[in-house]
Order: structure tokens, then sequence, then C-alpha cells
């Protein structure tokens, strides 16, 4: 059984929602979306906070970790913020360097969403407007939250009046030991062979690697921290892990395990490609909930996502969204206990 309230009522139509199931208690807004809390049980059934967040949501709109947010027009980084689609060059906000990055400077993850509370979830939606960010189009989203139990969920519905680029993930940083000890003692396994190289700048380049005898073999559960600090080159250009692995099977391709607690998380996603980001640059930004910035590494994020710079890199991209088209995906994060 599910039971979803209001808590807080912000000015500006800012809303704090608690989605509350047997198992799990997690805290939500309507801002962005942002994922603030989420409270899971460790092995003796203590429940602990295993997201990263903010001491206050408005402090979002100064901090460039997303943390929590869903993020878009298009998660990620566009090379070059710009792109060629029918014939027309489309230049974005660069706001990351000279590429632009997870939307632009206003993008999803800073948006009011209307919303309909449903039985076990939320439903948000709103809509990006044709030219915004430099995209084409006019771009409606929904998002649904749902929690059932150790699950929670989200599911993602875009449709835009011209063809445009689409490509959304929540920016969650996961720490599953509830006491913000550096995340490099976590195991982490994802089901992939291969990763997507970056350039200097962290764009992905079009070149991939397997993963075999590489930092990035993590086929099998392997704690974070073994391989974080190796003399590789790729690691070397995105200051540790910062990179998209490429799904290699259709349910529970992701693993995330804090031994001491005995906490699990296991993700599955529709989606072909996680991003994993060992928090390599947490470090200087807003206050979070334990009064005190966060520090490299106190968190991972784990982004569900299509191929990043598909424009420039895939032949037939796949994070074209054509007129009138639906784009959807689902992931779920299961908390379990071991």
């Amino acid at each position: 059984m599910t039971t979803v309230e209001i808590i807080e009522q912000h000015d500006h139509g800012v809303v704090l929602f608690r989605m509350t199931s047997e198992v799990l208690t997690v805290v939500v807004s309507n801002l962005g979306c942002h994922v603030l809390s989420l409270f899971a049980p460790d092995r003796s059934g203590i429940r602990k906070d295993v997201v990263l967040g903010f001491a206050h949501v408005e402090d979002c709109h100064h901090d460039g970790s997303y943390m929590g947010a869903v993020v878009g027009r298009v998660a990620n980084r566009i090379g070059g913020a710009s792109f060629d689609l029918n014939g027309k060059r489309y230049q974005l906000k660069a706001n990351d360097g000279p590429n632009h990055l997870h939307g632009g400077e206003i993008g999803f993850n800073q948006k009011i969403f209307d919303y309909d509370i449903l039985g076990d979830g939320i439903q948000f939606t709103c809509t990006s407007a044709d030219g915004e960010e430099g995209y084409p189009g006019n771009l409606r989203l929904r998002v649904v939250y749902r929690l059932v139990g150790d699950t929670f969920g989200i599911s993602y519905r875009a449709v835009c009046d011209q063809d445009t680029l689409a490509n959304f993930t929540n920016h969650m940083y996961f720490n599953l030991s509830g006491t913000l000890e550096n995340i490099a003692a976590h195991q982490l396994q994802v089901s992939a062979d291969r990763i997507a190289c970056v350039d200097a700048q962290g764009v992905a380049n079009g070149t991939f690697l397997r993963v075999d005898g590489t930092p990035f073999d993590f086929r099998t559960l392997r704690t974070i921290g073994t391989h974080l600090h190796d003399d590789h080159i790729q690691l070397q250009y995105a200051g540790g892990y910062d990179h998209s692995f490429l799904l290699a099977r259709n349910s529970d391709q992701v693993v995330l395990f804090h031994e001491e607690t005995g906490r699990k998380m296991t993700i599955s996603t529709t989606l072909p490609v996680i991003q994993v980001y060992t928090g390599n640059f947490l470090a200087g930004g807003c206050n979070g909930k334990h009064g005190k910035p966060y520090q490299n590494r106190d968190g991972i994020a784990l982004e569900t996502q299509l191929l990043p710079n598909s424009i420039h890199i895939e032949k037939k991209p796949s994070v074209i969204l054509p007129k009138n088209q639906v784009w959807e995906a689902e992931t779920t994060y299961r908390f379990t206990t071991e």
C-alpha cells in the first residue's frame, strides 16, 4: 500500500510530496521533478536516506550537479552545442565550455511541473516552447513517479509538434551507506561489454572500448575504488568514471551494493545506455542536507539514457524524435538487503 501526500508548499508554485510504501519513503518536488530523499532499510531494518540532495530545494537554481532532477531536452553533452536537422543548423546554449549539457541553462531540471496525485505515485507534466535553449518544436513531457513496495519507478513520455531531439534521464546521486562515506567502497555491477569513449571535454567521440581487461569491466560485482585511479586515458579525461556503458541485456542491468549495511539497489531500464558518474566534481557546490557542501565521490550517479552525443556519432541518431511521435522510457530502482 502506497500513500502520497503534500508536505510543503513554497512560493512560486513549488510543492514537496512524500510517497511512502511498506519498504521505502521518497520525497520529491515538482521543481524539476527533483528526488530530494529516498529512505531505504539496511539489513537491520533501519531506514536511512540514500540519495544526495539540497538543504533547500530552491538551492538547485544555483547548483550545477543536477542532483536528483529530471534533465533534458537532451541529457548529457552535445559536442559544439549545435546540430544539423532536416538541413538546418541549430545553435544550442553552450553551458559546459563549448558544449551543451543536460538541456542547457534552463532545462527541465529548472521548470515547475504541473502535477496530479495518483494512487501509487505522482504524474508531472511540463512544456518546453519552440526555440527554448535552441531546440525546435513545442515539446510536452510527462514524468510519472511510482512507488510500489521495494521499487521506485520513473516513466517518461514526450511528444513534439516538430522534428526535434529528446533524451531524458534522472540525475540522482546514490550513497547506500546512509552516512556519506566515500562511494569508492560501494560495489557495482553493470551488464555491459562496451563503453562509449570520451574526449578531453567529456564528450562522447564516436569510438567504443571493450571492457575486457580495463578499469571499466563491471560485468561482475566489483568495488568501485579498485581501479578508479588507474593510469588509463579515459579515467584521466573524466577525472574518474563518467562514461556511458552500453547495456547488454533487457532487465536488471545494474546493481549497486554496500556490504556494511547490506543495502542493494537493482536498476532495470528500457533505455540502451547507463552513464556511470562517480561524482568527480561535486566539491564546492551548494550546501547539502547535512549543512555543508558535498565532496567529490560522496555519491554515484547512474543515469539511464540514449547514447550521448548521438546526433553527431550515430549514423541513425536515436536522439531524433520525429514530429508527433512518442518518446517513451521506463527505469525502476529496486531496494533489497543481503
